[in-house]
């Protein structure tokens, strides 16, 4: 089956010089893209050019990207190779920004666009604009794809980030969503609808369930590693 993973950050200029992003080695991408395709699968990985995890992909094949918008576009492209019948399953696991530089102003209040903003301008303020969520254009790319979203929480209870990944699964029609973070505690929870989350322990009981789970929705093969 042919896969997508998207991993690791992505980032939006302040000028030619700086940028701001998320925190995001890759590593949970590239372990699953490589557990997938060590199953049999033929995986396309999306990795952000900032992760800076050194393990190695062993099967998949690379495409780098770098913003937001970046991703979008490489995504969209991919989209058109897949006919009418494909199916592909795309695991969005990358930490893309939240937001871009609307505009750069100086102490006085006059926008800077200057290639290189200079250190001696004294105090710099940046207006950040919110940017759409990629993963609710996803059905849209990949009608007929598996979709699973990424819900990283630090505050807040445990309900209430499995909360927010169904209300990500029901907003972005995906079939399912992956949340961690200090909210959620040690581990992974994986969300599916209508169904208890099922907890795992570590990045490698992560992957290995999700490969499961893919196997389950293509050939109904029972899971055995899940454990709610």
């Amino acid at each position: 089956m042919k896969v997508i993973v998207t991993c690791g950050p992505s980032y939006e200029p302040i000028d030619e010089v700086r940028r701001i992003t998320n925190f995001s080695t890759g590593e949970l991408g590239i372990l699953l893209s490589n557990a997938l395709a060590q199953a049999g699968h033929e995986v396309l990985c999306f990795k952000g050019i900032g992760a800076i995890c050194p393990i190695p992909l062993n099967g998949p094949r690379l495409i780098s990207f770098t913003t937001n918008e970046d991703l979008r576009a490489k995504l969209t492209a991919e989209s058109t190779q897949y006919e009418t019948g494909d199916t592909p399953a795309v695991f969005h696991a990358a930490a893309l920004c939240d937001y871009k530089v609307q505009r750069a102003t100086g102490a006085d209040g006059n926008p800077l666009t200057s290639a290189k903003i200079s250190s001696r301008q004294g105090l710099l303020t940046l207006t950040l604009e919110p940017l759409p969520k990629l993963i609710t254009e996803l059905r849209a790319l990949f009608p007929r794809g598996r979709i699973v979203g990424w819900k990283y929480e630090l505050e807040g209870s445990r309900e209430d980030v499995l909360a927010a990944g169904r209300r990500q699964m029901q907003e972005a029609a995906s079939d399912a969503c992956v949340v961690n973070g200090a909210a959620v505690g040690p581990g992974f929870g994986f969300c599916l609808p209508g169904a208890a989350p099922i907890h795992c322990a570590d990045k490698e009981h992560l992957c290995q369930t999700l490969v499961q789970w893919l196997e389950f929705q293509n050939h109904g093969i029972k899971r055995t590693t899940a454990s709610s």
